[in-house]
């Protein structure tokens, strides 16, 4: 298993050489010999262990097992330890105990890496693992990427031991007397990962001793087939979206519904903002303008001929900035200058000319609200901005991000967009101001 392990580094992993690497250990046996494997290659190591305080005093021993068995190396392995109320943590998230041992979990090794200056860590998942998340994948419906599994690396989680089954693991541990902590939890069927190992892939075994193997080639096979999709669907997102300086994705619907299953091409490019209502996304597509679908960081508005992907905003804050009588310069939340002109140049969408003795300093910078109106310059009358943003035809998202100066209680210029008539420039007019964003 040592050469075999060697062999996967050397192809997969050459880069951990030298690097500074935390792994993740339970105690069971997978993890015990993962730190057995890694303390006879020479890496420089520490170990994290996780207390969930799940099953009282055996969780407690299993932290004081890993400590001890880590620290009777030769040369002793510093052991980081963390406890969690992971019970408090679902209530409060409203979570699974599964899922927020996981978070939880995953949080704290991140935070590790930060504060100890690891550079990866190491988890013990297996093949088995992988043919079991594989199952659950497949029971709940799922795209290539949950039939690929368990990926060898996600970012600086690397996962070595996944070409090995967990046969081989507990034969290894046994032939080299290695001590480890079993999981009274997962003699239970209570969990469905636990149904599948115990009732379902032992069928599979029975039926094709070599199935490890065959799902083995599966994996690779799917793995390639994932990477020509991921090279055509690359391809078409360069045609079909644009990606604009306000962090938003703009879609254009008229060149995606000109290919054939877009709603394929929309999972490829939209489950990475964790969108999962894909039934209500592909209604999206047909819907009016102003519809949304939302994941939990992201929206997706249909506006007019795009879908548009934008990070969901959760509480609208009332921000409000002043520009004192004399200030030439603002940097926040906008970058403007405001200077005295003798005389009008030409003007353009960022530049207005104001008459000075109609400003009430000190002015304001805020975001537009419902019920604001103005006379825009031109026109007679005044115009409710909410009208104004729709016969310009903005988006949701265009609205959300528009800044207003205003002079007391009335808007001089909805910036960047449309000057109020009532600040214009007259005959009248002896003091001229120059107002301008960079």
């Amino acid at each position: 298993m040592l050469h075999k392990l060697k062999s996967n580094l050397r192809i997969n992993f050459s880069f951990l050489k030298g690097k500074r690497l935390l792994l993740a250990v339970s105690g069971g046996v997978d993890s015990m010999v993962l730190v057995n494997l890694f303390k006879q290659l020479n890496y420089d190591i520490g170990v994290a262990h996780c207390n969930f305080q799940l099953r009282e005093n055996e969780s407690d021993a299993d932290e004081s097992f890993v400590v001890v068995v880590c620290k009777s190396y030769s040369i002793p392995i510093p052991v980081y330890i963390k406890k969690f109320d992971t019970k408090k943590y679902s209530k409060k998230k409203k979570i699974s105990i599964q899922i927020a041992a996981r978070e939880l979990r995953y949080n704290w090794f991140y935070e590790q890496l930060e504060n100890l200056k690891f550079d990866y860590i190491l988890t013990a998942h297996h093949l088995d693992d992988a043919l079991e998340t594989f199952i659950i994948n497949l029971s709940r419906g799922t795209g290539l990427d949950g039939l690929i599994g368990i990926p060898s690396q996600n970012d600086k989680i690397i996962r070595p031991l996944l070409p090995f089954s967990r046969e081989e693991i507990e034969k290894y541990a046994k032939e080299n007397n290695l001590k480890w902590r079993e999981d009274s939890s997962n003699a239970s069927d209570k969990y469905l990962r636990n149904k599948i190992r115990h009732h379902i892939v032992p069928v599979l075994k029975e039926i094709n001793p070599n199935f490890l193997d065959s799902f083995q080639k599966t994996q690779k096979n799917l793995i390639q087939a994932q990477s020509i999709v991921s090279d055509g669907e690359s391809i078409v997102y360069q045609e079909v979206a644009k990606e604009l300086k306000d962090g938003t994705i703009h879609f254009d619907l008229k060149k995606l519904l000109q290919l054939p299953n877009f709603d394929a091409y929309l999972y490829q490019w939209l489950h990475q903002f964790g969108f999962t209502a894909w039934d209500d996304i592909k209604d999206l597509v047909y819907a009016q303008s102003g519809k949304q679908v939302f994941s939990e960081n992201y929206c997706l508005l249909k506006n007019r001929d795009y879908l548009i992907v934008s990070a969901k905003v959760n509480e609208i804050i009332f921000e409000e900035y002043f520009i004192e009588k004399g200030q030439k310069d603002v940097k926040i939340p906008l970058n403007i200058s405001i200077w005295k002109v003798s005389d009008i140049s030409t003007t353009d969408t960022n530049t207005i000319f104001v008459d000075e003795d109609k400003l009430l300093y000190p002015l304001t910078i805020r975001k537009w609200q419902e019920g604001d109106t103005f006379y825009p310059i031109g026109m007679h009358g005044k115009k409710k901005l909410s009208k104004y943003f729709k016969d310009e035809k903005m988006s949701l998202i265009d609205k959300a991000n528009q800044w207003i100066l205003c002079s007391g209680n009335h808007v001089v210029w909805i910036i960047g967009k449309r000057q109020d008539d009532r600040f214009k420039i007259t005959e009248n007019t002896t003091k001229i101001v120059q107002i301008t964003r960079q």
